[in-house]
């Protein structure tokens, strides 16, 4: 199986490669859009700020690239919130793949969540054998508002979208890869996913 993980700038990769690594796989970090488009699997990683993050994409021509792809794609944290309609961080456009926007956490809770907190209303074979209310390691001070294209729950402040699906595109607001055992079963799950589109 052939695993890339895109490379541009803003992303939290090493962590990513290791818990591939450990579940038996090797991924590749690519800006290459023919390599990318032939992977089984595409993972879109994100730390950082949006609007830099999306300055970085439309340099390399992946902001044209993402939307198109057809194979099982994983974005993480701001890869996720990227891939939504609009971000007020930055004021920046994303890639209008989750039909929702990304809006600030208000000044009544501590920015950013940073740590544990529980993922719940699981709807996606990306859960497959994850029970609810398993605990996720999240670091973000933007979130995504609960969609139809929702299929996990979290609560801080408020009830937000700790994961999207919209077809082949999954997204997860929390870091699979630093949530210990369970975060590294979301990861193997997605890398046995089949692709119908």
């Amino acid at each position: 199986m052939k695993i890339v993980i895109i490379n541009y700038g803003a992303g939290n990769i090493q962590s990513i490669m290791f818990a591939i690594e450990r579940l038996g796989y090797k991924a590749v970090l690519s800006n290459n859009p023919d390599e990318i488009k032939a992977a089984d699997k595409v993972i879109f990683p994100g730390v950082g700020e949006a609007s830099y993050a999306m300055r970085m994409l439309k340099e390399s021509g992946l902001d044209t690239l993402i939307p198109t792809l057809k194979q099982p794609v994983l974005g993480i944290c701001l890869g996720m919130q990227l891939m939504c309609n609009y971000s007020e961080e930055g004021d920046t456009k994303g890639l209008g793949i989750f039909d929702v926007d990304v809006v600030k956490f208000s000044s009544k809770v501590k920015v950013p969540q940073m740590g544990w907190n529980t993922i719940y209303n699981l709807k996606s074979e990306l859960f497959s054998g994850i029970a609810e209310n398993e605990y996720m390691y999240l670091v973000h001070s933007f979130y995504a508002s609960i969609c139809k294209e929702t299929i996990a729950t979290t609560n801080y402040e408020l009830e937000y979208s700790s994961a999207l699906e919209n077809d082949n595109f999954y997204g997860t607001q929390f870091h699979p890869e630093k949530s210990g055992d369970i975060g590294e079963q979301i990861l193997k799950n997605f890398l046995l996913l089949t692709s119908n589109f």
